[in-house]
């Protein structure tokens, strides 16, 4: 795996009148803010908000979670109180209030095209990835406005275009569609959203915003109630075939067969839950493979079994997780928020 990891590695709240909350709604979602949600589609509509960019420009964004309870109670978000350990890095960028409207120093230039070539034999690595979104070098998803509350509001539109992950926006009816990725945590199937990745590799695969100052974030390779992060697991190699059952992992992926299917280490409802997720893949080992061993993986806990019976390896050289039995970050934070359960 010593090309795959070279590979992974070279490409690699607010104010409570200036975001209103949005009214609550029967979406068989995560948080009741959360207008509807087609799991056939993969899709999630969500409220819309209209903000300023510092020159000027107006910037629409969306509200996923609050690190308050109150807060993210009152607007219908996700609760993640590990955000806050965010505050004072680069991660949270602080916006102003002018009367009901947010001034974001940070944006996005949504104009580029996202690229990604995949390789021939295995899909995974790419051959080239440029992510289709990138943000300045002041922006970041998260946001406060300096009274202790991080929100995660990742920008979605301007006037350079839009985010690859927006299917349909009604900006007079303040309401955008976005696509969802299909996961799994506990054994269940989740669907979250996918706005942000801290490398270019990871944002040109989710097509979500190139946002460098989220790996900042503090807490790597750890699941611990002082890390902002929790983690992600994508299985880099698991079991091929667009009818197979068992099916899984970024190889098939990018051969066109399906989502990844990535595991998530926790659900929405726990106080270790964050939409900050380490990314941490998992390889199965050659001798996995040729025993039969390799199957599709639904949970944090499944995987920690086979690290720790060697049939599963670390495609990351980042700190270890001694959650995930000494499983290794690979460096990238993406922001996604988990909206809905199957």
């Amino acid at each position: 795996m010593t090309k795959l990891v070279a590979a992974l590695l070279i490409a690699a709240a607010a104010l409570v009148v200036a975001v209103p909350a949005a009214p609550g709604a029967d979406a068989d979602g995560a948080f009741p803010s959360v207008i509807s949600v087609d799991k056939a589609k993969r899709t999630a509509t969500l409220p819309l908000f209209a903000g300023r960019t510092a020159a000027g420009d107006t910037t629409y964004y969306i509200v996923t979670e609050s690190s308050d309870k109150a807060d993210a109670g009152r607007r219908g978000v996700n609760y993640a109180p590990k955000l806050r350990h965010a505050l004072g890095t680069k991660a949270v960028q602080t916006v102003t209030a002018d009367g009901e409207t947010l001034v974001f120093p940070g944006t996005v230039d949504f104009s580029p095209r996202n690229v990604v070539t995949p390789d021939k034999k295995n899909g995974f690595p790419p051959v080239k990835a440029v992510p289709g979104a990138v943000g300045d070098t002041t922006y970041s998803p998260l946001i406060t406005t300096g009274d202790g509350i991080v929100l995660n509001a990742p920008q979605v539109a301007n006037s350079s275009g839009q985010a690859d992950t927006v299917t349909t926006i009604d900006k007079a009816a303040r309401r955008v569609t976005e696509a969802l990725f299909k996961g799994f945590v506990n054994g269940t199937t989740n669907y979250y959203l996918h706005t942000d990745g801290s490398s270019p590799l990871l944002a040109a695969l989710e097509t979500s915003t190139y946002a460098k100052n989220l790996a900042a974030a503090p807490g790597r390779g750890s699941n611990a109630a002082s890390s902002s992060l929790s983690a992600i697991i994508p299985i880099v190699n698991g079991p091929r075939g667009r009818s197979n059952r068992q099916r899984q992992g970024l190889q098939s992926a990018l051969l066109g067969q399906g989502q990844p299917l990535n595991i998530e280490q926790e659900p929405v409802g726990v106080a270790a839950y964050s939409p900050l997720w380490d990314v941490t893949p998992a390889v199965w080992t050659k001798r996995a493979i040729a025993r039969g061993q390799r199957k599709r993986l639904t949970s944090a806990s499944q995987v920690a079994a086979g690290v720790r019976a060697h049939r599963i390896t670390s495609a990351g050289k980042s700190k270890a997780n001694r959650s995930l039995a000494g499983l290794r970050a690979i460096g990238f934070v993406s922001n996604c928020s988990i909206v809905a359960f199957g």
